[in-house]
């Protein structure tokens, strides 16, 4: 049900730009309102995730670790799985960031023929690996429609990813990567039933809007020819901070789609993809593991008023007494 609801919003969202995109005076309104509204909200929701966890208490050494601590010489560290010191941290978060190496290093338990089995999941690794990188190709190339001149990097990076030449205009094989991926992590979400369990409407929500904006885009390059001079007038007023220039040869598809990246961008820091930076603060990752070598002292450790067992006693001493308790302060018994 949440998967059907998540579909219908953003087929809604994308109906609805559309039809506000035939409208004269709503399509400036659009192109011009939208954009920077939804980069305000994720420049304040970002700095505000930000600040809330570089100002949350970490009281204790809390790495999450998969191998040997360093301690005695003659026991062979995991300088990667345990860290003990910042080159360890960084050359984990390394693997962490661009290879995803604990994601790599996951392993499914299923029930088969009434016994526990334990898999690896490669499949879930490569589709990650795959949409992430896609993705980041895909923003590369559209540096095309913000540049005047485009740069050089981004003209190589076109004629790596449209190598196979299928196709006119070329079918670019990150375009093909990313629905490939967001397909198959959209199927293993509704087939896998302890993951349709958990499952929640904003996790439907982000796949439909990332496999919308790809589709949309994929129609714009394949099917229906827009016009790129006039998307490329666009995207330079928003650069540039100017009013858009919206004129009558520029298709409702692409307002279509870019509303549809507006929503996922104003939604990014109050979603998981917030992870993208949460990342990089979890002391779960950031910290070394040199407990054993190092003395830390906890900061947020200020003295505060307590009450004591001993206090508390003497206070309820007689009651305790009466109820045939046993009490250690003075005056009573044990």
């Amino acid at each position: 049900m949440d998967a059907f609801l998540a579909l219908l919003t953003v087929l809604a969202l994308a109906l609805l730009a559309w039809a506000a995109a035939l409208q004269p005076g709503l399509r400036a309104l659009i192109a011009g309102v939208l954009p920077p509204a939804s980069f305000l909200v994720l420049l304040g929701g970002m700095t505000w995730r930000v600040l809330g966890w570089a100002n949350s208490p970490v009281p204790f050494r809390i790495p999450l670790t998969a191998g040997q601590q360093a301690s005695l010489p003659w026991l062979k560290h995991s300088r990667l799985d345990n860290p003990s010191t910042m080159a360890g941290v960084v050359g984990r978060m390394a693997l962490e960031v661009l290879l995803f190496r604990s994601l790599f290093r996951n392993v499914k338990s299923e029930v088969r023929s009434g016994r526990l089995v334990f898999r690896e999941a490669t499949a879930l690794w490569l589709a990650a690996l795959a949409f992430h990188y896609s993705m980041l190709v895909v923003l590369l190339r559209h540096l095309r429609f913000f540049t005047q001149p485009v740069p050089g990097l981004v003209k190589a990076l076109e004629g790596v990813d449209s190598f196979f030449r299928i196709g006119v205009p070329a079918l670019y094989a990150t375009d093909v990567l990313l629905i490939v991926a967001l397909g198959f992590l959209l199927w293993r979400r509704l087939r896998e039933p302890h993951l349709r369990y958990l499952s929640l409407f904003s996790d439907y929500l982000l796949l439909f809007l990332l496999l919308g904006i790809a589709a949309t885009g994929v129609l714009m390059r394949h099917v229906i020819r827009v016009d790129t001079v006039a998307v490329k007038e666009l995207a330079m007023s928003l650069v540039t901070l100017s009013w858009p220039r919206v004129g009558p040869s520029l298709h409702p598809l692409v307002l279509a789609h870019l509303a549809l990246v507006c929503a996922l961008v104003a939604g990014l820091p109050f979603s998981k993809l917030v992870h993208m930076a949460g990342v990089f603060l979890s002391p779960t990752r950031n910290l070394a593991n040199n407990s054993r070598a190092k003395r830390h002292v906890n900061r947020w450790d200020y003295p505060v008023r307590v009450h004591t067992y001993a206090e508390w006693e003497d206070e309820f001493r007689d009651k305790m007494i009466a109820a045939g308790l046993p009490t250690e302060g003075t005056g009573g018994h044990v």
